[in-house]
């Protein structure tokens, strides 16, 4: 079940590097440390124009400018790499998180621009009523294509080349455009219409919601969804076996096993349906929301309407009343339910620590690693401590987002482009959190002795059952009676059972009473956890905006 609908034209592979945010670095350095090809981003790549750009798309100046640049304005002093990477994520984690890099990078975002420019120009050739920009030949609109889907590597550092001259990233983009269709007989006659009645927060938005749908759907989704499906087996197999349950710390009444990993998984379920059906927005109505220069230059086109076609051909839901940008409220309901559903998460990896502190689960060991440096007998839980971790990093920046990108001065002001760039970083420690998660509960082993033994020390808790069946029959002060038996002195099967044999009640209920124990007195815990599968099917099979 995806977040949105499909984006047709993408081609961006799981394995694709990306640029990490303000930072130069040679290119062939920051992959060749990543496991990644350097030579598959070549694979692919179309011609690139070696035709003088003419001065109404850049100035001589600034062409030579960019030309004179070479490797070395993109090397560091040292080499990044996961000894040198600042933030773990591009350091320490980048193995388990680098699935989010095609996406959530500074390669996506310039990625997913080009991909809007060149749609939006194929989209200006189909209006009827501007005759400047023909429909375009099928063999222009696949190199038009060609330039989106074929984008790599090399076009992104060609991009930020331009950009040191411009100091500004997107009109960087509509110069790399425009300098690659300059050779192109039928592109170059309209190469003004890149970006056409286009503020800068046009191309940005859209691009966002591109990179947010697209690695939900392709990396942070499946992730969630395979742990909910884990958390499910558990409880489904583990359905059956009686637990003593804890309110307040002390023991209460029992439980299954099973049934205590259905909570979390149904309310996991119920966080990742919110997240699939939020609806993801975007705007394209220029400097201030109002189609002020579209109508100047072409007063007959219903430009509203030509907006909103636009936008959703990319799968992107149409916002109609913005100002210079989407106010991203979106992105606010968004980012609170992967808080909710990582808050779910630290609420399951906190239980299951201090079932593995009790003994209820044993953890399967691994030849050579180590536990503690000093203790050799510890198997520590470091799987649910780093979830648990991670959810908390995870959730001060998206917390963060979604207070802070909801709110703008006036018509627009910058101090959610900055935060925009962060994205990425929520999104990674989650999906760590979440894989940490799944790699813990693929260590564990249920100790059934472990159970049995903390219910045989618990015959307390059938107090309960028992002064319920002496109100139905009238039994003055039962809970009264229960609370001398059992509160603050050691109880037994034998002394529950002389209990019981004294009460004046019906033999029936008597008999019912004398068959209980603590392995037994656990409800209906066995039936919930078994229908689970049904209950996730039905949270989880709404249709997908």
């Amino acid at each position: 079940m995806e977040l949105g609908a499909g984006v047709r034209g993408l081609n961006v592979k799981s394995t694709t590097p990306c640029l990490t945010p303000s930072t130069h670095i040679k290119a062939r350095n920051l992959y060749s440390s990543r496991a990644y090809s350097y030579a598959s981003f070549r694979a692919h790549r179309i011609p690139i124009c070696k035709a003088s750009i003419k001065e109404n798309c850049i100035s001589a100046e600034s062409v030579s400018k960019v030309n004179r640049m070479s490797a070395a304005d993109y090397s560091m002093d040292v080499e990044l790499s996961s000894l040198t990477a600042l933030c773990p994520l591009d350091g320490r984690y980048w193995g388990k998180v680098k699935d989010l890099a095609p996406y959530m990078s500074e390669f996506g975002l310039i990625k997913f621009r080009v991909l809007v420019e060149i749609k939006w120009l194929l989209k200006l050739s189909q209006i009827p009523e501007i005759p400047e920009v023909p429909r375009f030949s099928a063999e222009a609109e696949t190199y038009l294509q060609n330039l989106s889907d074929q984008f790599n590597l090399d076009d992104a550092l060609e991009v930020k080349k331009i950009e040191r001259v411009t100091n500004h990233d997107v009109k960087a983009v509509e110069y790399f455009l425009k300098q690659r269709c300059q050779s192109h007989p039928e592109i170059s006659k309209v190469l003004e219409f890149f970006h056409f009645a286009c503020t800068s927060e046009d191309i940005n938005n859209l691009a966002h919601a591109l990179m947010l749908k697209e690695a939900l759907n392709k990396v942070i989704l499946p992730v969630m969804d395979k742990l909910i499906t884990a958390i499910c087996n558990m409880a489904t197999a583990n359905a059956s076996i009686p637990m003593l349950s804890r309110t307040h710390g002390q023991p209460a009444s029992p439980t299954t096993l099973g049934k205590e990993m259905a909570i979390f998984a149904y309310r996991l379920s119920r966080e990742r349906k919110e997240l699939s059906q939020t609806e993801i927005l975007g705007k394209f109505a220029g400097a201030v929301g109002n189609y002020n220069a579209h109508l100047v230059a072409y007063p007959d086109v219903n430009w509203p309407q030509i907006a909103e076609e636009f936008v959703t051909s990319l799968g992107i839901s149409f916002n109609p009343y913005v100002t210079q940008i989407e106010p991203h409220d979106y992105m606010a309901r968004l980012f609170n339910s992967i808080i909710q559903f990582n808050n779910i998460l630290v609420d399951f990896d906190r239980d299951v620590w201090g079932y593995i502190s009790l003994g209820h689960f044993k953890q399967i060991t691994k030849a050579g690693e180590i536990g503690s440096s000093t203790m050799p007998h510890k198997v520590n839980p470091i799987d649910f401590e780093n979830s648990e971790g991670n959810c908390g990093i995870a959730n001060g920046g998206l917390s963060h987002l979604s207070t802070k990108l909801p709110i703008s001065r006036w018509q627009r002001d910058l101090t959610d482009s900055t935060v925009l760039r962060n994205m990425g970083v929520g999104l990674g420690h989650s999906l760590l959190a979440y894989k940490s998660a799944l790699q813990g509960i693929a260590k564990l082993q249920v100790n059934e002795a472990s159970l049995i033994a903390d219910l045989d020390h618990s015959w307390e808790v059938l107090a309960e059952p028992i002064q319920t069946v002496m109100r139905r029959y009238g039994v003055p002060e039962p809970y009264e009676k229960l609370k001398e038996l059992t509160r603050g002195r050691a109880v037994t099967r034998e002394s529950i059972r002389e209990f019981i044999e004294r009460l004046d009640i019906p033999v029936e209920a008597k008999s019912h009473l004398l068959t209980l124990t603590p392995h037994t007195y656990v409800g209906a815990a066995v039936e919930l956890a078994k229908n689970l599968d049904t209950v996730t099917s039905l949270v989880n099979g709404a249709i997908v905006l």
